[in-house]
């Protein structure tokens, strides 16, 4: 859990001078003033810094919140967090240019800060445009959505096996409430699934599609309920584990690799769990027009999606972020307000909303747990060397901290077709 702390003694000064030349603290100058911003955008929690020319420095501490101890061995980690925003801020982080005690109270501390700090931490300039730019060319039509499923699903079963839990679903949890800690992760994995289903009100033998079907779980409880139900997905790797662990069933889920788009007939009932994420603002409205196309009149979709707070999504959305560069191509947060009125245009009504970030940042917590242990024991591919083994661990702690920051939110809600 992050350490809550007030820090104001000091705030923003340097605490401890060593004994360096006048030209070393002369290089040093533009880069305080750069910690300054930094300090001056930080109103709950702190940082404990070192510097590279051997001061000691605390920011922040204006009122309680997490306060990260941060190594800065070379300044152009700054250089890098200015210009590239958190894609620079992970690539000097890699370099070696800067190390965190935990690395998650640092991204809770900069998402709780997001307001205040501004464009401080993010790409900006020639810089922007060009993750932007790239970001355009993974745009998610129809060979570039499958090409970026790929891209990250079809790392591999044995990959995504050795870390998730034994439901192999790779979303978030709810647990028991107040969020425990103890709770076995895969209780709490069918307790999200009971949610999504309850909220379909399915009668018996109902036509049911998943969107986005990972590997099997959903459509398997489903399946067992005694439902008619067609899962799709763009992975072969998953269809492949979903389809031969449900091959014993005496009604299996039907499988398909297809996409959402070219999907056809009606259904009682849809369902879809952290897959618009992977479908970029470009596309949100063929997704809805396809939710709306696809179910009957009176039929309902159960929809669990992760958002960012619509007073950042202006500034996501023009850039490329960390994830999007190095881990999921062509990913993309949802801005609820946004995908809403998309929703309500199309004859879909939105009900009974339920956020649970808190419950996504122990699911995290857990799943780099269980990722540690499997590199830990050698149960990785040997594909994956040392380098990816750090990207993962880096984008795992990146997530929990963004849920524990709030400006990142998982929900569910309720559809339903007029």
């Amino acid at each position: 859990m992050a350490h809550m702390n007030s820090i104001t003694p000091g705030r923003g000064k340097t605490m401890v001078t060593a004994r360096r030349g006048w030209l070393t603290r002369a290089i040093a100058v533009p880069f305080h003033r750069i910690l300054d911003r930094i300090d001056s955008g930080l109103e709950a929690g702190g940082i404990e810094a070192m510097l590279p020319d051997g001061t000691f420095r605390i920011l922040g501490g204006r009122a309680p919140g997490p306060v990260p101890k941060v190594t800065l061995h070379r300044w152009r980690a700054l250089i890098k967090l200015g210009r590239s925003g958190s894609v620079g801020w992970y690539e000097a982080w890699e370099a070696g240019d800067w190390e965190c005690h935990d690395p998650v109270l640092l991204f809770d501390l900069f998402m709780r800060n997001r307001r205040t700090l501004g464009r401080t931490a993010r790409a900006s300039g020639l810089s922007r445009l060009m993750k932007w730019a790239a970001h355009q060319f993974r745009r998610n039509h129809r060979k570039g959505a499958q090409r970026n499923i790929m891209a990250h699903y079809d790392l591999g079963n044995d990959f995504y096996a050795a870390w998730l839990d034994r439901t192999m679903s790779y979303s978030s949890a709810i647990f028991a409430h107040p969020v425990n800690g103890e709770e076995r992760l895969e209780v709490a994995q069918l307790r999200k699934i009971l949610a999504l289903a309850d909220r379909l009100n399915l009668a018996p033998g109902s036509d049911v599609l998943e969107i986005g079907c990972g590997w099997g779980y959903l459509a398997k409880h489903c399946a067992r309920k005694g439902h008619n139900v067609t899962a799709i997905t763009l992975s072969p790797s998953q269809k492949a584990w979903a389809e031969a662990r449900s091959a014993y069933y005496s009604h299996p889920p039907s499988y398909q690799l297809i996409d959402y788009r070219d999907v056809a007939g009606q259904f009682d009932a849809i369902v879809s769990v952290e897959m618009v994420e992977a479908v970029g603002q470009d596309y949100w409205p063929a997704y809805l027009d396809a939710i709306a196309r696809l179910l009957k009149p009176g039929g309902r979709a159960a929809i669990q999606y992760i958002s960012i707070a619509d007073d950042v999504f202006d500034a996501y959305a023009a850039s490329a972020d960390f994830i999007q560069t190095y881990v999921f191509p062509g990913g993309m947060l949802l801005s609820e307000s946004r995908f809403r009125a998309l929703a309500d245009a199309r004859g879909l009504r939105w009900e009974e909303p339920q956020h649970f970030g808190l419950h996504y940042a122990e699911t995290l917590r857990r799943w780099r747990v269980r990722f540690d242990d499997a590199v830990e024991e050698g149960r990785l591919p040997a594909q994956f060397d040392a380098r990816f083994v750090r990207l993962w661990r880096y984008y795992l702690m990146y997530c929990e901290g963004g849920f524990r920051g709030g400006g990142i939110d998982v929900a569910q809600v309720t559809l339903v077709k007029s």
